[in-house]
């Protein structure tokens, strides 16, 4: 079996003390080497450990060990937990980021606020493992090392992957409402730029005047005209 038993030394102890398996055997079933197995006989090992009896907790059969016993080739098998645990539950919180690369974290920061504006606060904490505080210190340039900061890539430092920065910036956009703001100026409508012109309406005066037939008329009448009517 490639799983081992539940507290391997603490097993071991007992089935040294309480069986007459072989170093080998008790060595192969709680995964440990046989000089340690060894040791633990001769007491130069696991002193203070007190044994765990694996028949108790079911990871044995007394069949099992006494099987093993007549047989020092024959290795014991682990037998399968009747109960089933359910899966621990993965807790919800900022990103671990081991110590030696915790001091770029406010150069990946500064990155992320630079070129990713859209992302929340709360996206950069999952991403780089920081915290509010810290975030608002590079955004207001208040860091004790903001002078000296660059920004830098958080997948280039391996504090997240490029598929979990992808997904927080497609998440953002998402999320972030269109704006809808003044454009500057635009082009009026076709409907405005090829609007004719209202066609020319002649007077009623401006219509005698183009009458040639009127025109020839006043001449005529004009022409006619007696001296007596002179003034």
């Amino acid at each position: 079996m490639s799983n081992a038993p539940l507290m391997p030394k603490a097993t071991a102890v007992w089935l040294v003390d309480n069986t007459a398996l072989t170093f080998d055997q008790v060595a192969d079933f709680t995964k440990m080497h046989p000089l340690e197995v060894r040791a633990i006989a001769d007491g130069d090992a696991a002193q203070g450990i007190k044994g765990m009896d694996p028949i108790s907790n079911g990871q044995l059969t007394r069949q099992e060990i006494e099987k093993g016993e007549k047989d020092p080739n024959y290795r014991l098998k682990l037998e399968e937990s009747k109960v089933t645990l359910p899966p621990a539950a993965k807790k919800k919180g900022p990103r671990y980021t081991p110590v030696s690369r915790r001091h770029e974290r406010p150069s990946a920061i500064l990155w992320l606020v630079r070129n990713h504006p859209e992302l929340k606060d709360a996206q950069i904490m999952r991403l780089v493992g920081t915290t509010k505080t810290t975030i608002a210190s590079v955004r207001d340039r208040t860091h004790w090392n903001a002078s000296t900061l660059t920004p830098m890539d958080p997948v280039t430092l391996g504090l997240c992957s490029q598929i979990e920065l992808d997904f927080e910036v497609q998440r953002a956009a998402k999320e972030k409402p269109t704006d809808v703001a003044y454009g500057g100026a635009t082009l009026l409508p076709a409907s405005e730029t090829t609007r004719k012109e209202a066609e020319f309406e002649p007077s009623e005066k401006q219509r005698d005047d183009l009458n040639v037939d009127a025109v020839f008329a006043k001449l005529k009448t004009i022409g006619g005209k007696k001296p007596d009517d002179e003034e």
